[in-house]
C-alpha cells in the first residue's frame, strides 16, 4: 500500500502559487487531447480491421461465386456462400426471372419478407428493418433490377452491401450466359444432327429405291412374261420396300435416342437370337464380306430392351462392316465373364488413327481417314453407347491397329437365367 501524507488543514485543496494553476490546466487539457487522440486512433484501427475483414470476405465470396458451377441450383449456392463467409444467421435470394426464393442459414424468415423481396426486385428499392435486423436490397444488372437479397444479422456498410449485390449479379449473369450457350450449342447440334441424318437417309434410300424402280420397270416390259421371273421381281420390290420401312424406323429411333427419349421395355433376351437378327438386318450390306458369329454355350439371358439392344449392337457391327475391305471377315463373339455378357466385334479394316481413338464415341465425330470417302452421320457408336449405358452396360474400343479394330460390348446380367 502506498503511504499518503496529509498536511493541515486536512480536507482542503489549495494551490498557493498561480503558476501551479497554469500547470494544472495544461496537464488537464493535455490529458483530454491525448485521450481523444487515443480513442480516435483506436476507432480508426477498428475500422481498418473491419474494412480489411470485409475485403477478405468479399474476395472469398467473389472466388466462390466465380467457381460455382452454372446450373439450376447456382442461386441457392450463392446464398449459402454468403452465409458461410459472412456468418449471417439468414440470407434470402429472390430471382425475378424465375420467381424462385432461395433461403440459407439457420434463422427463420421474418414475416412479410417475401413481399419486400418481390417489391425490391421490381422497384429496385432498399429496406432496413432495425427491429428484425434485416436488410433487403435490390440486385441490378445493366441498370435493371434482376433479383433481390435479404440479409439478417449485423448491418453491413453500404459499400460492402453494394459489393455483395454486384457479385451476386455477376454470378447470376454468368449462369444465364452459360445456360444460353448450352441451349445454343444444343440447338446447333440438333440442326447438325438433322442435316447429317437427312444426308445419310438420302444416301441409304438410293439403293432400295433404285432396286424397286428397276424391278418395277422390268415388270412393265411386255417381254417379261415368265411367272417365275415376275415372282422374283415382285420379291425384290417387297424386300426393298421392307428395307425402306426399316430405314425410316431406324431414323425415327435414332432421333429419339439422340434427344434422350430412352424408355426401356426390359425382357429376357437370348443373345444368339439377337445376333441372328443383327445378321439378317445387315445381310444386304455384306457385299462379299463375311459376318462370322460365334455364341458361347449356356449364356445367361440378360433382361434388356431387345429392339434397342439389337439396334445398338447393329450400329457397332455395321460400323465394322462399313470400314472393312471387300472379302474380309468381321468376327462377332459372345461369351460370359464375371461382369456379364461380352460381345466382341473385330474387323480387318485399316484401323482407327491414334489421334481419333479418344473421340470415336463422340456425336458427329468421324475418323480423319474415312470421313471423306464414306457417307455416315458419326452418330452410330455414340447412340450405341447411350443405349448400352441406359441398360447399365457399356462399350469401349479394345484395340486398333493397321490390321483392324475390336469393339467390346458389355451387357450386365441381373437375372442369371440360362438360355437352355
Amino acid at each position: 500500500m502506498p503511504q499518503l501524507f496529509f498536511f493541515p488543514p486536512i480536507g482542503t485543496f489549495t494551490i498557493a502559487e498561480p503558476q501551479n494553476w497554469v500547470a494544472l490546466f495544461t496537464f488537464l487539457v493535455t490529458s483530454i487531447i491525448a485521450s481523444q487522440l487515443s480513442a480516435r486512433a483506436r476507432q480508426q484501427t477498428q475500422e481498418a480491421t473491419a474494412r480489411r475483414e470485409e475485403t477478405e470476405r468479399l474476395y472469398a465470396l467473389s472466388r466462390a461465386i466465380l467457381l460455382t458451377e452454372a446450373n439450376q441450383k447456382a442461386a441457392g449456392q450463392f446464398a449459402n456462400e454468403i452465409v458461410q463467409i459472412f456468418n449471417f444467421p439468414s440470407v434470402v435470394l429472390f430471382e425475378r426471372s424465375t420467381g424462385e426464393i432461395h433461403h440459407a442459414g439457420p434463422a427463420d424468415l421474418p414475416q412479410g419478407l417475401e413481399e419486400k423481396l418481390r417489391q425490391a426486385a421490381v422497384d429496385g428499392t432498399l429496406f432496413r428493418d432495425e427491429q428484425s435486423s434485416t436488410t433487403v436490397t435490390s440486385i441490378h444488372l445493366g441498370g435493371e433490377p434482376i433479383a433481390s437479397l435479404a440479409i439478417g444479422g449485423p448491418s453491413l456498410s453500404d459499400s460492402a452491401l453494394q459489393a455483395i449485390s454486384n457479385l451476386v449479379a455477376i454470378g447470376l449473369e454468368k449462369v444465364r450466359g452459360q445456360e444460353a450457350a448450352s441451349q445454343a450449342e444444343a440447338a446447333r447440334r440438333s440442326e447438325e444432327f438433322k442435316s447429317t441424318l437427312l444426308d445419310a437417309i438420302a444416301h441409304e434410300f438410293k439403293t432400295p429405291l433404285t432396286s424397286i424402280k428397276a424391278a418395277a420397270g422390268a415388270l412393265q416390259l411386255r417381254s417379261t412374261q415368265g411367272a417365275e421371273q415376275q415372282r422374283e421381281l415382285i420379291s425384290i420390290v417387297n424386300e426393298e420396300a421392307e428395307r425402306l420401312a426399316r430405314l425410316v424406323t431406324e431414323a425415327v429411333r435414332m432421333a429419339r435416342v439422340e434427344a434422350g427419349e430412352i424408355q426401356l421395355d426390359r425382357k429376357l433376351c437370348r443373345i444368339g437370337d439377337l445376333l441372328t437378327a443383327v445378321r439378317e438386318n445387315l445381310r444386304p450390306l455384306l457385299e462379299g464380306r463375311t459376318l462370322d458369329i460365334q455364341v458361347g454355350p449356356d449364356l445367361p439371358m440378360p433382361e434388356v430392351d431387345t429392339e434397342l439392344t439389337e439396334f445398338a449392337v447393329r450400329q457397332v457391327v455395321d460400323n465394322s462392316l462399313k470400314y472393312s475391305p471387300p472379302n474380309s471377315i468381321v468376327d462377332v463373339r459372345a461369351f460370359a465373364d464375371e461382369n456379364g455378357i461380352v460381345i466382341a466385334v473385330r474387323d480387318q479394316g485399316a484401323g482407327i488413327p491414334e489421334m481419333d481413338q479418344p473421340h470415336v464415341f463422340e456425336k458427329f465425330y468421324r475418323g480423319s481417314n474415312v470421313k471423306s470417302r464414306l457417307v455416315g452421320t458419326g452418330m452410330g457408336l455414340a447412340l450405341a453407347r447411350q443405349i448400352l449405358r441406359a441398360h447399365g452396360g457399356d462399350i469401349r474400343l479394345d484395340h486398333s491397329s493397321r490390321n483392324g479394330s475390336e469393339m467390346i460390348i458389355l451387357l450386365p446380367v441381373a437375372i442369371m437365367e440360362k438360355a437352355g
